[in-house]
């Protein structure tokens, strides 16, 4: 039987956002989510997941996206305060390892604050898996005894931390039938599954490059035929981080 999680990024970022998360949990097949703790969406997001307490909630350590929540940082942040974009981690770039890790370890910590428990740890536009972050990433796991998206190539890095066999970045794989999505992953007990489901919003739209494919992928995760195929007990076990938690990789 394979375990499927199928992880929904960005809770927090907008209102719009959060709706269609919790519509992707409630009327699809969606199991899980990761919540951006620096953006303005997050409180709502809070308020929403303790309401719906079937869907597993991670944080989403944030660096690439609206201002941080400590106020001290000189590596991370531009003139304005803002968090640097993406492109600013490409190439070579200067990052204090302190500076992160105190951040990171804000977002965590805010996260608890809210009341709820977090399932795992993964990361917006996956900046978790470049090599001046992984030490720092992984530290993180370990002091919080939580479970990590396996989005790091070097898998060694990944010893003695819990996560799936096989991450998959495109939520296209839904749309194939049970016996190619077996085949394809043959030879692994558990997949996540990541996606991007949400509504539009204003800030959606003025300050995400990735907005409107949002919309399909909230409809192909709550189409009945998704639902009658993943929803199937012969062939997959749906389940979030929280099923995963004492099964240490020791790759």
């Amino acid at each position: 039987m394979l375990k499927l999680i199928i992880n929904a990024d960005d809770f927090g970022y907008s209102r719009a956002v959060n709706y269609g998360i919790i519509d992707a949990h409630e009327q699809g097949v969606l199991t899980s989510t990761t919540l951006m703790t620096n953006m303005p969406g997050a409180g709502h997001a809070y308020e929403l997941g303790r309401k719906h307490t079937t869907l597993g909630i991670g944080v989403h350590l944030t660096l690439t996206c609206g201002k941080p929540l400590l106020s001290d940082h000189t590596t991370l942040v531009d003139v304005d305060g803002n968090f640097k974009k993406l492109y600013q981690y490409q190439g070579k770039f200067h990052i204090d390892q302190d500076e992160l890790y105190r951040e990171w370890k804000a977002q965590i910590e805010a996260f608890y604050r809210s009341g709820l428990l977090p399932t795992h740890l993964d990361s917006h536009h996956h900046i978790n898996s470049l090599e001046p972050m992984i030490p720092v990433f992984i530290r993180l796991a370990k002091e919080y005894k939580l479970p990590v998206r396996n989005n790091i190539k070097d898998k060694s890095m990944l010893e003695g931390v819990v996560t799936t066999d096989v991450f998959e970045y495109n939520p296209e794989v839904m749309l194939a039938d049970a016996k190619t999505i077996h085949k394809k992953y043959a030879g692994a007990g558990t997949i996540e599954i990541m996606c991007h489901p949400a509504y539009l919003d204003k800030s959606l739209m003025d300050n995400s490059s990735y907005a409107t494919p949002r919309l399909d992928e909230l409809y192909t995760i709550t189409a009945p035929h998704t639902k009658e195929k993943l929803q199937s007990t012969n062939n997959f076990n749906l389940i979030n981080y929280n099923d995963l938690k004492g099964e240490v990789n020791k790759s």
